[in-house]
C-alpha cells in the first residue's frame, strides 16, 4: 500500500487496554484507507489481540512488537505489580526507539501519535516531533476527570482533613456529593508519602493529558454529561467515542463449555452470573464466603471461574451444587449477560464489564478491588442506581446472600427499567446522527489534517 500518512499507535499491553485501543484503531483505519497505523506493544500482547479473526480487518494496520522492559533472564517474584512497573519504567525509552526503528523501515516519517491515556510520555514524544497526540482513556469519564483534577483534590482534602477523619467526603467537588476518599483510585489522595512507580505515572497522565490534541473515551456522552461537562472545560478536546460493546463488538467465540445452552433451562431473570474479570481472582476466603452463599442461597448461577477449582472451594461444592449451579473456566460474557435468564451478575466492576452489563440490562453486585474499580462500583449504585456494592466492600456469606436478594426479591425491577433507558441512550448515541457518532466524526477530521 503506498500512502505517505503514517501514524503510530502506542498501547499499554496490561489488563483490557490494548484491545479497546486496537478496536478504536480498526474503526479509525476503516475511515482512512489510505493511512498506514503501525500498532506498537510487547510481543505477548500483540500475540493475544492480533488473533485469528483479524483476517477481516483493515489491512492498513501492521503491529510492532516493543521491548517488556524485563531484564534478561528475568525470573518473577510472583508480585503481579512488578513487570508492570518494569515496563512503564523503560516505555518512554523503548517507545521512542520503536518509532524511530519503524521510521527507518518504512521510509514514512510518523504525522500523529495515538496512545493509551497512561502514556503521559507520549505527549512530550509528540512535541519533539511536532505531531498531535491522541489519547484513548478506555474506562469511565469520572476517573479520568479525578486523574486531572488530583492536585486540586488533594489540596482539598488536606485543606478539610483537620478532624483526622478517616474517610472525607467528596462534596467539594461538583457532581461528587455521593462520594467518600475511600472511592478514589490509588494514589490520587496522596498526601505525606512518596508515590509508587504507577501512581507517579498515573500523576503525570493527569497533568499531561490537557496538552493533547485530543481524548477520546469508551463512552457516550448521555451516561454522564455533567462530568462530561467539567472534562470539556479541561481538556483541548473530550470525545464520546463508545461504547465499543456497540461501535465494535468482538467477535462472537464458540460457546465451549454449554453456558448458553444451560441458561437456556432457567426462568428470565433467575440466574447471578459470577466473573470477576480476566486479571483478578478473589482471595481465598472471599471465593470460600461466596461459595457458601450461592450454595445456601436459592438462586441458581453460572460462574466463570479462574484458577484450580479443587485448590479454592470449598470440599464437596461442586457436588452439592449441581442441581442449581454451573462453574466453568470460560464464558462467552456478552452473550451471557444478554441471555434473558441472568438476572445480576456479580462483578469487579472493571469499565468493559459494566458496559457490557449496560449492554445486557443486568443488575450488578459490585466487589471492586483496585484502581477505578471502587468509583466505578459507588457511581453504579449511588448515581445510575443500577447496582449495588457488596456490604463492608468484602464478600461474606451474609453479605453476598444479601446483596443477591436486595437484586432478585427487591430492586432488581427497578434497576433493570433504569438500564433500559441507558441502553436506550447508548444505541441512540452509536446512530448516525447520534453522539457518538459525531465526536468519532470530528478524531477521524484530526487525523485527515495529517
Amino acid at each position: 500500500m503506498s500512502s505517505s500518512r503514517h501514524i503510530a499507535v502506542l498501547a499499554f499491553p496490561f489488563g483490557s487496554h490494548a484491545g479497546p485501543l486496537l478496536s478504536l484503531v480498526r474503526q479509525i483505519a476503516k475511515a482512512v484507507p489510505d493511512v498506514i497505523f503501525s500498532f506498537m506493544t510487547t510481543a505477548r500482547s500483540s500475540g493475544i489481540i492480533f488473533s485469528q479473526d483479524y483476517n477481516g480487518g483493515p489491512h492498513n494496520i501492521k503491529p510492532y512488537n516493543v521491548d517488556d522492559g524485563l531484564p534478561d533472564g528475568y525470573v518473577p517474584s510472583g508480585n503481579p505489580v512488578e513487570p508492570v512497573e518494569l515496563f512503564v519504567k523503560a516505555a518512554p525509552e523503548n517507545f521512542t526507539k520503536a518509532v524511530e526503528k519503524v521510521e527507518a523501515e518504512t521510509g514514512l516519517k510518523i504525522g500523529c501519535l495515538i496512545s493509551d491515556a497512561f502514556f503521559w510520555f507520549a505527549g512530550d514524544m509528540a512535541e519533539k516531533m511536532t505531531v498531535p497526540w491522541v489519547a484513548l482513556w478506555t474506562a469511565a469519564p469520572r476517573s479520568v476527570l479525578v486523574h486531572v483534577d488530583t492536585d486540586a483534590i488533594r489540596q482539598a482534602l488536606q485543606a478539610t482533613n483537620e478532624s483526622g477523619k478517616e474517610d472525607q467526603k467528596l462534596d467539594f467537588l461538583p457532581e461528587f456529593s455521593a462520594f467518600q476518599k475511600s472511592d478514589l483510585p490509588e494514589g490520587v489522595d496522596v498526601v505525606g508519602r512518596p508515590e509508587s512507580p504507577f501512581e507517579d505515572l498515573l500523576h503525570k497522565m493527569g497533568n499531561k493529558l490537557p496538552q493533547a490534541n485530543a481524548v477520546a473515551i469508551n463512552s457516550f456522552k448521555e451516561l454522564d454529561p455533567e462530568i462530561g461537562k467539567q472534562l470539556n472545560a479541561r481538556l483541548k478536546k473530550f470525545l464520546n467515542v463508545g461504547p465499543f460493546t456497540l461501535t465494535s463488538p468482538s467477535s462472537i467465540k464458540p460457546d465451549e463449555h454449554g453456558c448458553l445452552e444451560w441458561l437456556n433451562k432457567h426462568e428470565p431473570n433467575s440466574v447471578v452470573y459470577v466473573s470477576f474479570g480476566s486479571v483478578i481472582t478473589p482471595p481465598p476466603h472471599e471465593i470460600s464466603a461466596l461459595a457458601d452463599a450461592l450454595e445456601e442461597s436459592e438462586f441458581p448461577f453460572l460462574w466463570s471461574f479462574r484458577g484450580n477449582v479443587e485448590e479454592f472451594l470449598p470440599k464437596g461444592f461442586i457436588e452439592k451444587t449441581s442441581g442449581k449451579g454451573k462453574l466453568v473456566p470460560w464464558a462467552p460474557q456478552v452473550q451471557v449477560l444478554e441471555h434473558e435468564s441472568v438476572g445480576a451478575f456479580l462483578t469487579h466492576c472493571g469499565w468493559n464489564s459494566i458496559s457490557e452489563s449496560m449492554r445486557g440490562g443486568v443488575p450488578m453486585i459490585c466487589r471492586p478491588f483496585f484502581g477505578d474499580q471502587k468509583l466505578n462500583m459507588r457511581t453504579v449504585e449511588a448515581v445510575w442506581g443500577i447496582g449495588v456494592g457488596v456490604e463492608g466492600g468484602v464478600i461474606t456469606k451474609n453479605g453476598a446472600i444479601k446483596a443477591m436478594q436486595q437484586i432478585f426479591l427487591g430492586e432488581g425491577k427497578k434497576m433493570r427499567e433504569r438500564l433500559g433507558v441507558l441502553k436506550k441512550l447508548a444505541l441512540e448515541a452509536v446512530q448516525p446522527n447520534g453522539s457518538t457518532t459525531r465526536d468519532f466524526s470530528t478524531l477521524v477530521e484530526i487525523i485527515n489534517q495529517l
